[in-house]
């Protein structure tokens, strides 16, 4: 029987116990030192279908090719397996103002780590991530009082409305074919903080 494994991604300062602990640097904590925007040539030293959950917190928008990472991130999943994600949302400041972010991110964004995305062209992207659930923080004091319809206008038209984003996505195995009928959308929900 082989023992699911739980993959804590550029953990940085905040190690899981119980978790393997993956980042670049040997910090304290650190159980792989891996470099996660590598992937397109050195890929993680996972076994293909070993690893059941995953977790990535502040560290999806530093990656450059997020695609290679993605895919590799796929290729160690067991069908099924679920990756959390929280990052700063793309209109927020902190998604642009830290000077090592490489990424911005949006609730649509996610969709493109999925097969069904690639309908229109084949950028050679082989990972299938399905969309479980979204869910975007924003400060309870500008928005406690607001209609749902209205909260959604506000992030939709307003920087700074949500500060940070916590998505979950699936691991699609076999991968779907690349058809815009099996798109999608994703569940998003409002949590006021």
């Amino acid at each position: 029987m082989r023992v699911s494994v739980r993959l804590n991604l550029g953990c940085g300062r905040h190690p899981i116990e119980g978790w393997v602990n993956v980042d670049i640097a040997a910090l304290p904590g650190v159980d792989v030192v891996a470099d996660l925007d590598a992937c397109r040539t050195t890929p993680l030293p996972f076994a293909d279908d070993s690893v059941s959950t995953m977790l990535m917190t502040h560290a999806l928008e530093h990656i450059h090719d997020t695609l290679a990472l993605m895919q590799e991130l796929h290729r160690v999943a067991k069908p099924g397996a679920l990756l959390t994600l929280r990052c700063p949302y793309g209109s927020s400041d902190d998604a642009f103002e830290d000077p090592t972010h490489c990424q911005r991110f949006f609730m649509n964004s996610f969709l493109y780590f999925s097969q069904p995305a690639y309908w229109r062209a084949d950028y050679g992207y082989r990972g299938d991530w399905e969309v479980v659930d979204i869910t975007l923080l924003l400060p309870a004091s500008e928005n406690a009082n607001l209609a749902l319809e209205a909260i959604a206008q506000r992030v939709r038209q307003l920087r700074n409305t949500v500060f940070e984003m916590v998505v979950v996505l699936r691991s699609v195995k076999p991968l779907r074919a690349a058809d815009r009928a099996l798109q999608t959308a994703p569940t998003v929900k409002f949590q006021l903080v």
